[in-house]
């Protein structure tokens, strides 16, 4: 009973600090979250538009090879539908 008892205390010991470090790496989160918006403010307050920055970011995060492969893509769509790309 006590030996049962003594690996609860360590599962209940080793949940809260899971738990803990979870907490501070959401609010980590949460902090880097603000910076990254006030960055966005600034850039918009120095007259960039904010949603193309969005996307270059989110471009530039993607593998070279895939954005090649979408960008053909979307080129040749484009062609069959009689728009220029």
């Amino acid at each position: 009973m006590e030996e049962t008892k003594a690996v609860e205390n360590v599962a209940a010991a080793e949940l809260r600090q899971l738990i803990e470090r979870i907490e501070r790496l959401e609010e980590e989160k949460k902090t880097i979250a603000d910076d990254i918006k006030e960055v966005y403010a600034e850039a918009k307050g120095n007259g960039y538009d904010v949603k193309v920055l969005r996307k270059v970011i989110a471009i530039r995060k993607r593998d070279a090879n895939e954005r090649a492969h979408e960008e053909a893509l979307l080129d040749l769509y484009l062609q069959a539908v009689g728009e220029s790309a």
